[in-house]
């Protein structure tokens, strides 16, 4: 636990001793210093102590300020002791430890130790941490006196957890008093005949049929089973899931809310989740903090979340820019109350313009950009391919060039999985971005361009779960494009962690032009992701909601790629990311078909703008007509 030497900033040390609480901690355990120097003494000399020795008082009482001092560096005062933990332990040894080892040296400066028994420090020692620790201890028994059964009324919902780790004893703790824990069972064979807080733990997951049947011989067969832990696999949930609807017993699962544990119904999310990834967040929080950062896309659905734990670094400085006034309006207003003293500029802008990018990045000064802005549905830039291109290509054009003029050192452009051999414009615009991105990685001007590419984002706007909740709301029913269509998802607070780690640790690399590819895991079928989202929602497939399919949209493809296949994979030690070796184009090259391209769109000339996009990227095989432009109303 560090120290904490300021005084009288605000949130300091005299502030938070204004306290009332804090105070009447300090002013026990100050009183616990003096009472443990005089019980050292009683151990030590026996019952006349005080008779024998004239300086004990004298001794105690800079005993008590020596350890006054040094409760205000260690916080001792601040712990809740309603919560106090091991952790606490540790800092009251530690507090115990720093007490007699500066007294010591304060008393011989004064008395050259003489009237002091050599044995009395390692007394003094024991006492303290005896006396600081115990109320401490007893007043945490006095709270969980009981374990969880006595909180709860006899008549609350019975419910089985499942898990028996660290979280599972923090619900135990503090429950709910609308539920009463019935029993446990986990993925752990050591865990199970053990109890945590008087819950035994009843079996391992494969036995929750015996357990529920065990349980409702009994009178308490569960209303519930709540599923409690980190790190679960999407495969786990979706077994448990399995198991539950065959007993005919709701799942649920915890979420953190604060310091609570809130149970909630289980989320598409969680079926698709993998563990989380052992991230450098220690390197992530430097690469921010103290940083400026701008933040193209802002308003978006990754801009956001990227928005969210970047102002959570504490940058010195973001800027926002979004062309769409109402998303950039939200994503302000997500600042302003969260982080109301955090220097923000919020500019309404388009990336297409490139003398007003050069303009906002030259004022803004930012020491990393992040370009998220992008126009990314398939169908609509299908339909509307000038647009798709002046957005994705050369606005990505744009903000390298300004953040090159602007000596800008970190450069990060969010790519996709589309723009690996793309059959359509959207992913041909990307690819495009990525190749000028590439070249200006490699000409070494100061400015590392990190490139990051990854699949579908759970829940983002206009994606394919926010319809299908739409269409289950109206009834049904789903649509789905092809039976076999697979997609790559993640969570977008997971994709933009693993944006922020490949920014933080891609500087450092030796791997210049290279593309950083977030591992994805194993695709997913949407038939599959539809029919999950139909049980979600406790109805069964086909029977009370029914699954239509439709027919692939201009320019969708069946499976997506991560890899060309002159992408060759590279080893990297950063957790759930792989890096691709950049197949690389002459940047003077790049740079005039880009020129070129950005004239043939402001012409409004699209067979030229195409024919530019085809000899830049020639793996564009087009799926479909783009005459079809019906088609898009046939699936609204």
């Amino acid at each position: 636990m560090p120290l904490s030497p300021d005084l009288f900033s605000r949130g300091g040390l005299i502030h938070r001793l204004r306290q009332p609480r804090n105070l009447l901690v300090f002013g026990h355990d100050v009183v616990m210093a003096f009472a443990a120097f005089l019980t050292s003494f009683f151990l030590r000399l026996g019952p006349d102590f005080l008779s024998e020795r004239d300086d004990v008082l004298q001794m105690a009482a800079t005993f008590a300020a020596v350890a006054a001092v040094t409760y205000m560096f260690t916080n001792l005062y601040r712990h809740v002791w309603e919560y106090v933990s091991a952790k606490d332990a540790v800092n009251i040894l530690r507090t115990a430890t720093i007490v007699v080892l500066v007294f010591l040296p304060a008393w011989f400066f004064l008395t050259r130790l003489e009237s002091l028994p050599r044995s009395l420090p390692f007394i003094s020692w024991l006492v303290l941490v005896g006396f600081l620790a115990g109320p401490r201890l007893l007043f945490r028994m006095f709270k969980d006196r009981g374990g969880h059964s006595t909180r709860v009324s006899p008549d609350a919902m019975p419910i089985l957890l499942i898990g028996a780790g660290p979280e599972a004893e923090h619900f135990i703790r503090k429950p709910s008093p609308i539920y009463r824990i019935v029993g446990m069972v986990t993925a752990r064979d050591d865990r199970v005949g053990q109890q945590i807080r008087g819950v035994e733990v009843l079996g391992r997951n494969e036995d929750l049929a015996r357990v529920v049947g065990a349980l409702d011989t009994k009178g308490q067969r569960p209303e519930k089973l709540i599923l409690v832990g980190r790190d679960i696999t999407g495969d786990t949930v979706q077994k448990l899931l399995n198991s539950a609807s065959a007993l005919g017993i709701p799942l649920e699962r915890v979420r953190a809310e604060g310091n609570e544990l809130t149970p909630s119904p289980i989320a598409i999310e969680d079926l698709l989740g993998r563990p989380q990834s052992n991230l450098d967040r220690a390197a992530m929080a430097e690469m921010i903090r103290r940083r400026r950062i701008l933040v193209t896309g802002a308003g978006g659905s990754i801009g956001t979340e990227l928005v969210r734990q970047i102002c959570s670094g504490g940058p010195a400085h973001i800027t926002l820019v979004d062309n769409g006034e109402f998303n950039l309006y939200s994503v302000d207003m997500v600042v302003r109350q969260r982080h109301a003293g955090m220097s923000c500029a919020t500019i309404l802008a388009d990336v297409r313009d490139g003398a007003l990018m050069r303009d906002i990045i030259a004022r803004e000064k930012p020491d990393v950009v992040f370009h998220a802005a992008a126009l990314k549905h398939v169908p609509m830039v299908e339909l509307n391919p000038l647009e798709g291109l002046l957005t994705n290509a050369i606005g990505a054009r744009n903000i390298a060039d300004a953040c090159v003029a602007a000596n800008v050192a970190t450069v990060v452009l969010i790519s996709t999985d589309k723009a690996v051999n793309p059959s359509n414009v959207m992913g041909a615009s990307k690819r495009v971005a990525e190749i000028y991105c590439q070249a200006m990685d490699l000409r070494g001007l100061g400015t590392r361009f990190i490139t990051v590419r990854f699949g579908n984002v759970l829940g983002s706007a206009g994606s394919v779960v926010p319809l299908f909740q739409k269409q289950l709301a109206a009834g049904g029913p789903l649509t789905v494009t092809h039976a076999d269509i697979k997609r790559f998802f993640m969570t977008v607070h997971e994709a933009v962690e693993l944006v922020l780690e490949a920014a933080a640790l891609g500087p450092g690399r030796n791997d210049e032009g290279a593309i950083y590819v977030l591992d994805m895991g194993m695709p997913v079928r949407i038939i599959d992701l539809a029919r999950q989202m139909i049980v979600l929602a406790g109805k069964v497939p086909d029977v009370d909601v029914a699954i239509h399919v439709t027919g692939l949209r201009p320019g969708e493809k069946l499976s997506e790629e991560l890899f060309h296949d002159e992408e060759p994979t590279m080893p990297t030690d950063m957790a759930g990311v792989l890096i691709a070796r950049p197949r690389t184009v002459d940047h003077a090259v790049i740079a005039a078909k880009l020129a070129a391209l950005d004239d043939a769109c402001r012409r409004r000339d699209e067979p030229a703008a195409l024919a530019l996009v085809a000899d830049l990227v020639p793996e564009l095989r087009r799926t479909q007509a783009v005459a079809s432009k019906a088609h898009l109303k046939v699936i609204k």
